[in-house]
């Protein structure tokens, strides 16, 4: 039975609809994370850290994606709130062709650029530049389809048809890890073996959704059409997903930052044990993005409608699975840690080692993750960019940055690992702070 946004949602019903959202979130960084495995354990440890090294910088050009599509949905399904179901798919049209348009600008600067900040990103020798340079070059020309793929995964949700969403990431994830398996173990094309898989699932991440929105017959509240440029509509989706860019754009930065700390206290190890670290971490906070992703459509509907008892079950609810959800993640990180380790580094182990310390550090930052995570996208959810944006700034940006510059003078690689930690239980105040203080304006308390 299909669960509508207009309906009340108790604890079933909310896990239920959000499920295939966090299905979709999970599979999506797992088969992200088989890039890293194969070129890991097939082409070796420098290919390795070269693709952890320049990855932030292609994550930092492509995170409009991101702004578009957090941004986006927020309006269009405020306006589905409001009643005005034509005007809300002449949004989403408009979005949708908006992304294609900055996809392909993307894709050029990115091609121009990669090597000079291959380079400039810490680099060294021929062989580390080069794998910088092929996967960079190859990932930058699928940007469009990157674009549309995370758009329309959000899209997905609003139109009610999450499941559809995660019925592509799997097609999109299997592809991808079947690819991987070819090109790189079968073929022998190295890392740009990784990057051609990659690219591929993205195609069909971007296909399936355009064919359904296109399609006549289509019965979801959204389908694709003429979508004439807005530009209030466009400066608000922008302002709406500004927290989701800048998440993604300061994230991505600081985890070059990140980079050059452990260049200089442990060299190319460093950088390979923080890759590990953060695919640990994309498959757990997956889930909580994926939780929040579901729920934004939700609460913006509700928002939309001024029902503010349903404001009030919604945020209430959300709050206790985040508390519970972060205790499962802290001690599910913790148990894991020499698996998660072993399967990537295994073959050496002095960085088997360092990795496992690190992934066991951060375990402790899940205890605070998802309530950051949530209060930055509940107020995107509730059309308040600013504060979103500011949360989300302060966590990904100044807090970490401050952290993984001061904190390594007193504990060196694992005053960095603790930077990650620090940064989330400085948030999570100001996180509390903000929920509190506009609680009266949204009368969601």
């Amino acid at each position: 039975m299909r669960i509508q946004l207009c309906e009340h949602f108790d604890y079933k019903k909310l896990l239920r609809f959000v499920f295939p959202s966090i299905a979709m979130m999970v599979f999506g960084s797992i088969y992200g994370i088989v890039d890293g495995l194969f070129v890991s354990n097939i082409v070796g440890k420098t290919p390795f850290a070269a693709l952890n090294l320049i990855y932030p910088f292609i994550a930092v050009l492509s995170a409009l994606g991101f702004m578009i599509g957090a941004g986006g949905n927020a309006i269009v399904s405020k306006t589905l709130g409001e009643g005005e179901k034509e005007k809300a798919n002449q949004y989403f049209s408009m979005l949708i062709y908006v992304s294609v348009v900055l996809g392909i600008a993307i894709a050029v600067l990115g091609i121009a650029t990669v090597r000079p900040v291959s380079i400039l990103l810490g680099a060294e020798g021929e062989e580390m530049i080069e794998n910088c340079v092929i996967y960079g070059s190859i990932i930058f020309a699928g940007i469009p389809f990157f674009m549309l793929q995370n758009a329309f995964q959000i899209f997905f949700i609003t139109a009610e048809r999450p499941q559809y969403g995660f019925y592509t990431t799997i097609a999109a994830g299997c592809g991808n890890m079947v690819l991987d398996w070819l090109f790189m173990a079968v073929f022998r094309w190295g890392i740009a073996g990784a990057a051609l898989a990659t690219i591929a699932s993205q195609f069909i991440g971007a296909i399936i959704p355009i064919i359904y929105f296109l399609r006549p017959h289509n019965s979801s509240l959204l389908r694709l059409g003429k979508g004439p440029f807005v530009w209030k509509v466009f400066w608000k989706t922008c302002t709406n997903g500004s927290s989701e860019f800048v998440s993604n754009v300061s994230g991505n930065l600081v985890a070059i930052l990140y980079n050059f700390q452990l260049m200089r206290f442990a060299g190319e190890d460093g950088v390979a044990a923080y890759g590990v670290l953060m695919y640990a971490n994309w498959i757990f906070v997956a889930i909580l993005f994926g939780y929040v992703t579901g729920a934004a459509p939700i609460i913006g509907y509700h928002f939309g409608a001024q029902n503010h008892d349903e404001l009030k079950n919604l945020f209430k609810k959300s709050m206790v699975l985040m508390g519970i959800s972060g205790i499962s993640l802290c001690v599910l990180t913790a148990v894991l840690a020499d698996a998660l380790s072993g399967i990537f580094v295994g073959y050496d182990p002095v960085l088997f080692e360092m990795t496992k310390r690190a992934v066991l550090i951060n375990a402790v930052a899940f205890l605070f993750i998802g309530f950051n995570i949530f209060g930055s996208g509940f107020f995107t959810a509730l059309n308040n960019g600013l504060i979103s944006a500011v949360v989300a700034f302060l966590r990904t940006v100044v807090f970490q940055v401050a952290a993984v510059i001061i904190l390594p003078v007193f504990w060196e690689i694992d005053g960095i690992w603790w930077s990650m930690v620090a940064s989330e239980v400085l948030s999570f105040a100001v996180t509390m702070f903000c929920l509190v203080k506009y609680r009266k304006r949204y009368q969601y308390i």
